[in-house]
C-alpha cells in the first residue's frame, strides 16, 4: 500500500506473479512502467487533496493517463511502498498502483481506476489487526484492523473491466488505497491516542525517511 510494511512486497525468484490480475511467467523486480516514469512529490497528511474524495476517471487510453501510471510506479518504488494512490502525488483522480504480495507469497502488480470494494465480499469479513504505514504519513506505523480478504472492481487505463481479489497484506493494500481515493487515511481508523502516537512517530522520522527516498531516487533513476 502506499503504504504498508515493506515486508508486503518481496521479489524472490520462483514466486508466482499476477499482473492486472492475470498470471505471468516472469516479471522484473521493478515493473516496466517505472523505467518510463519520473519521480513525483508525495503529499502528506494535512494537505487538502488527501482529505476529500477523488474524481472518477472519465477519459481512458490517453497519453497523460499512461504517463501518470508510469510516474506513480516509479514514485512508489522510490518510497519503498506497496501501493500508491493518485491523490498521494497531488492528482485528483480515482486511480492507484500496487506491487504487493499476499499471504501465500503471490506477487500482485498493477493499477486500477475507479475502484469499488465489493459489498458482498465486505459482508463476509474477518478482521485482522496488523501493522500498517502510509507513504503520506512518513515514518509512522500502527496496528489497524482490516478485512482478511477483499474484492475490488474497477477498470484499467483503457477502460476494460477489472476484478482484483486479495488476501492477507494484499487485501490490506487494496483497502488502504481504496480508502485514499475516498479521502481517508489509515489515521482516520485509529483511536485519538493512537493517532497522536502516529503523528509523533512521523515528526521524529520524517527527515530520515525523506533522506532515504532521495538516495533511492538517485539509485533508481541512474539504473533506468
Amino acid at each position: 500500500m502506499s503504504e504498508v510494511s515493506p515486508r508486503s512486497r518481496r521479489t524472490g525468484t520462483g514466486a508466482r506473479t499476477l499482473v492486472q490480475g492475470k498470471p505471468v511467467d516472469s516479471h522484473p523486480v521493478l515493473s516496466p512502467e517505472a523505467r518510463r516514469g519520473s519521480v513525483l512529490r508525495i503529499t502528506e497528511v494535512g494537505e487538502e487533496i488527501l482529505h476529500r474524495p477523488c474524481r472518477p476517471v472519465t477519459q481512458f487510453g490517453t497519453p497523460e493517463l499512461s504517463k501518470l501510471i508510469d510516474d506513480m510506479f516509479l514514485t512508489m518504488y522510490v518510497a519503498e511502498g506497496a501501493g500508491l494512490a493518485a491523490n498521494q502525488v497531488d492528482v485528483d483522480l480515482q486511480l492507484f498502483v500496487y506491487d504487493c504480495q499476499d499471504e501465500d507469497g503471490v506477487r500482485h502488480v498493477g493499477h486500477i481506476l475507479n475502484p469499488v470494494i465489493d459489498e458482498e465480499a465486505r459482508a463476509r469479513r474477518r478482521l485482522i489487526e496488523d501493522v500498517e504505514g502510509c507513504l503520506s504519513v512518513p515514518g509512522a506505523a500502527m496496528e489497524v484492523p482490516r478485512n482478511h480478504r477483499t474484492v475490488v472492481r474497477g477498470c484499467d487505463q483503457h477502460g476494460s473491466p477489472l476484478v482484483i481479489e486479495g488476501s492477507g497484506y494484499f487485501a490490506r493494500c487494496l483497502q488502504h488505497e481504496s480508502d485514499h481515493l475516498q479521502g481517508h487515511l489509515y489515521l482516520d481508523r485509529l483511536a485519538r491516542r493512537d493517532r497522536r502516537d502516529a503523528l509523533r512517530q512521523m515528526a521524529d522520522e520524517r527527515e530520515d525517511v525523506h533522506r532515504r527516498r532521495a538516495l533511492r531516487a538517485a539509485e533508481l533513476t541512474q539504473r533506468s
